[in-house]
């Protein structure tokens, strides 16, 4: 069997690929570091994050479409956010069973300082690096998303 060769692009979009895994990993621990005396973590953060980007209260099936999540792993941390006060669920009139998230006051005093940490946080961080490039970046970033949304595995060229 042939193995099909990647092209000049393909190995590029590899190395970031690459990359990007790194920085996720890197970014997910520097956030749960920044957020840790808030009783939050990346993943709490960020799911107060969708909260609150909704503007008005959603189901959790909602949220993980929201983020490009799995719905479950969405759950698991809605409902460690509930145990903790950050949470609370109301009646979803439209569905029984698919109760509604909403930010509790704890929750709404804990993203705002959330995010009180991270505007020096992420100016810092952006020092010294081109506006232009970070743009490029996040359209490249973009592109590649839209691609990817809606499929559940890669495609297979022959």
């Amino acid at each position: 069997m042939r193995a099909t060769k990647r092209t000049p692009a393909g190995d590029a979009l590899s190395d970031l690929v690459l990359d990007l895994f790194r920085l996720n990993s890197r970014m997910l621990a520097a956030g749960d570091r920044l957020v840790a005396g808030l009783g939050l973590t990346s993943a709490r953060w960020q799911i107060l994050g969708a909260i609150t980007a909704a503007g008005r209260p959603q189901p959790v099936a909602w949220l993980a479409r929201d983020l490009g999540a799995n719905r479950q792993n969405v759950q698991r941390i809605v409902n460690d956010l509930h145990k903790d006060g950050f949470v609370a669920f109301e009646a979803n009139p439209h569905h029984r069973r698919a109760q509604l998230v909403v930010l509790t006051d704890k929750g709404k005093r804990a993203f705002e300082a959330a995010m009180r940490l991270q505007a020096p946080w992420i100016n810092h961080l952006s020092d010294g690096l081109s506006i232009k490039d970070m743009e490029t970046v996040h359209r490249v970033v973009t592109a590649l998303r839209t691609k990817l949304e809606g499929s559940d595995e890669p495609d297979e060229q022959a």
